[in-house]
């Protein structure tokens, strides 16, 4: 501040001698001379500011980017991307002149006024530039933070942009205008209305980014499905107008926030944090090919490895009860007997739980469904461990294909609607006949 005083009183001092001068040796009347004065010392004051302004950027690029590029913090290295600490140096010169002409013209002159006015201003501005740079700051901060990066922070911070610019165009205003910033802000609560009117999607999409946010129902990298929509993919982006979805097919659709909030969308970010991704899938059986087994068809099946001690332990238990209650063999539907769709059943429950990929700490079943027209169902319910969609459907296919191939090992056919093949093989065999 001292340095500050004694250059206004040099210049001050250099006012009054060069006005003298242009009095005495150009023969200038008073207000002429002190005119040029008054301009001298302005574009001295321009001068002095340029100067410092250069010396700032000199020292900021040769010692403050050397040290920042040697620290091994991220933050700092942020600091410089984001230009915060250039809005800062920014502001200097203006301040100078600003305060050099505020203790230099110390009578108020319609000149000096409006340079300060115009200072203040551009002060106001680099201030507003400066936090909004302090916010996309902390919003890259918050994306390389790993236990923040999944939320949505992105339309709060449009939204703050977006009161930051607000109230400082209502500051720059009452200061071009010499009101107080208090008396505009008064007005303006008169016109709220319309301003709720105007900034309606605005406000829409904040509260339902903050519901979003809030409730953890949307996180940057979540797999959602919104049938609607005909979205199906990752989201990439979530801000304060949108919601971006890269879908699997590459094209990339966007909502706004208010449709998830309103509409039902389904996010598969609990499926992949759990310990596996459900398989549910069912295969029809002809209901004509099913039947009790024979000793023979338990002979066949005691020679699969997994079936080997399932078998004997269910004859054994059949044959206990059927013992117990004197039950005449002689006729099937008498008593207990092992059924070729309960073997079935059987191995695949088994043939579930020796694959590697599938989670059995998770929910495993084999079941039959409601019978049909078109045969019945045995539903296959279980969890891949691996949730990567290629390996999951590779997995899927997998088991499908050998439960497809081994069907028949156990007397059963698959039911299957009649196709022209099946009727010309029908036609041919009518034309043997005859």
């Amino acid at each position: 501040m001292f340095l500050v005083s004694s250059l206004s009183q040099i210049m001050h001092h250099i006012e009054t001698r060069i006005s003298e001068l242009l009095q005495q040796q150009a023969g200038f009347d008073t207000g002429i001379a002190n005119t040029a004065g008054v301009f001298i010392v302005l574009a001295m004051i321009i001068l002095l500011a340029v100067i410092v302004d250069y010396i700032c950027k000199v020292i900021f690029k040769r010692v403050i980017i050397p040290v920042v590029k040697r620290t091994k913090a991220t933050w700092d290295d942020l600091l410089l991307d984001k230009k915060v600490i250039n809005n800062l140096i920014y502001i200097i010169p203006a301040l100078l002149i600003y305060i050099l002409v505020s203790l230099i013209f110390t009578q108020e002159t319609t000149l000096a006024e409006w340079i300060r006015r115009l200072c203040s201003v551009y002060m106001v501005a680099v201030v507003i530039n400066f936090i909004s740079a302090i916010l996309d700051l902390t919003k890259e901060i918050i994306h390389h933070n790993k236990n923040l990066r999944e939320k949505s922070f992105h339309g709060l911070f449009q939204i703050l942009k977006i009161i930051l610019f607000f109230v400082g165009g209502i500051i720059i205003i009452s200061i071009i205008i010499e009101k107080s910033p208090v008396t505009l802000f008064a007005g303006l609560g008169a016109s709220a209305a319309i301003l709720t009117l105007v900034f309606k999607d605005s406000i829409v999409g904040f509260v339902s980014g903050v519901q979003l946010s809030a409730n953890d129902m949307l996180r940057v990298g979540d797999w959602i499905t919104v049938p609607k929509y005909n979205i199906n993919g990752y989201v990439i982006e979530v801000t304060l107008y949108t919601v971006k979805v890269q879908n699997f097919d590459n094209t990339i659709t966007t909502i706004p926030p208010s449709a998830l909030i309103y509409e039902s969308f389904q996010n598969w970010r609990g499926m992949q944090e759990s310990g596996g991704r459900r398989i549910k899938r069912s295969i029809n059986i002809d209901m004509n090919s099913i039947r009790f087994c024979t000793p023979e068809m338990l002979d066949k099946y005691r020679k699969i490895g997994l079936l080997k001690d399932y078998i004997e332990q269910k004859e054994t238990i059949l044959y206990a009860y059927n013992q117990e209650h004197n039950i005449d063999n002689s006729v099937l539907v008498n008593g207990r007997r092992q059924t070729n769709i309960g073997v079935f059943r059987a191995y695949l429950e088994r043939y579930i739980e020796s694959l590697e990929p599938v989670n059995t700490n998770l929910h495993h079943m084999v079941r039959q469904l409601q019978p049909t027209e078109k045969g019945i169902p045995i539903e296959l319910y279980f969890f891949s461990s691996e949730k990567n969609w290629i390996k999951y459907e590779q997995i899927q296919s997998d088991v499908f294909d050998h439960v497809l191939v081994i069907i028949p090992e156990f007397d059963l056919h698959v039911f299957q609607a009649p196709s022209g093949h099946d009727f010309v093989k029908l036609k041919v065999e009518d034309d043997k006949d005859i």
